[in-house]
């Protein structure tokens, strides 16, 4: 656009065509004159009516204050004030009542108007009802804050379970504590990523194993090899499978398959049918003969834990390793 159609397309906008635009403007529009006791309003368009619910009659001449009620905050007044006396333009969010009483939350824009000399003539106020979003946006949080409380229960319980059934199976004070450090670090390491973010319901298969990879095997070496699905796990699963991963993984590196540099173990994944339910299967190869323990706290916790949950698990203790396969209904998959 080169500067003779600048020159052209603002003699078109006469004061008329501005006037018509702001008169039939969507957005509720005000014009109040500093220079006049009290900062009257002195002009409105139809959007400021219609929102307000008051005639041309009855808003002329008022102070904006006319708007304000019982919920209005005096720190929201301070700000409109503080706008004003510093002439910028500037957002308040303030209550306001329409004609009928029913209250509103206006997103206020608010700015001063100058003259070609700088001088101030006017102040312009646009109005913007955000009740409704700022509605939605509460009960979002509410959601969130409450789903997050959820969680946050449902971890607890476990805990508890946990440690209640670990002091009845450990010799001593020491033993018990170490178990339920590691316990409480693996659970705890598996939340932190579903558990970051509120609104995030679900976490898939290979992501909750992660943090247990990382744990139990070597840096150089691929220990564990998931194959299969990688299905969306729900909260409701994710103590009982991170338990019982960590379980599998604890007892391979003191006693199976882990134990050993050429050591591994198959973790396969699959979604079986009629009923549907997922299923995995736990294999170690490589290590040394296995001996079943007589002692057998943690499998008892996460056999309790899994029946919680509708699933089952079962232990085959062949000499060449052991063979783990739990299963869960998909109905507690990804169901947020």
């Amino acid at each position: 656009m080169n500067d003779n159609t600048v020159s052209v397309a603002r003699q078109t906008l006469t004061e008329d065509v501005l006037g018509k635009v702001v008169r039939y403007a969507r957005l509720p529009l005000c014009i109040t004159d500093p220079t006049l006791p009290d900062n009257p309003i002195v002009y409105v368009n139809d959007a400021f009516t219609d929102l307000t619910g008051y005639g041309l009659d009855e808003i002329v001449g008022q102070n904006c204050r006319f708007l304000q009620g019982p919920e209005t905050t005096r720190e929201s007044v301070d700000a409109v004030r503080e706008i004003l006396l510093a002439r910028r333009v500037d957002t308040v969010e303030i209550v306001n009542y329409r004609k009928d009483g029913s209250r509103f939350l206006n997103a206020l824009q608010l700015g001063p108007i100058n003259d070609e000399d700088g001088n101030l003539i006017y102040f312009f106020g646009s109005q913007l009802d955000v009740s409704e979003r700022r509605r939605v946006e509460r009960e979002h949080r509410q959601l969130a804050d409450d789903e997050l409380l959820h969680r946050l229960r449902n971890i607890v319980n476990v805990m508890t379970a946990m440690v209640r059934l670990t002091a009845r199976e450990e010799p001593t004070p020491a033993a018990f504590a170490d178990k339920v450090i590691e316990r409480l670090a693996a659970l705890g390491a598996a939340h932190f990523d579903t558990i970051g973010r509120s609104d995030q319901h679900e976490v898939d298969f290979e992501t909750l194993m992660g943090p247990i990879m990382r744990a139990y095997t070597s840096d150089t070496e691929d220990q564990i090899n998931l194959t299969g699905a990688n299905p969306l796990i729900s909260h409701r699963l994710v103590s009982p499978l991170t338990l019982a991963l960590h379980e599998l993984a604890t007892n391979a590196v003191k006693h199976g398959s882990l134990s050993s540099d050429t050591g591994r173990v198959a973790l396969d994944i699959t979604i079986l049918q009629e009923p549907a339910r997922l299923r995995f299967v736990w294999r170690e190869t490589g290590g040394p003969e296995v001996i079943k323990s007589p002692r057998n706290s943690g499998s008892r916790i996460i056999q309790s834990l899994t029946r919680a949950v509708g699933g089952t698990l079962h232990y085959d203790w062949q000499p060449e390793g052991l063979i783990a396969t739990a299963e869960f209904p998909v109905a507690a998959l990804g169901e947020g």
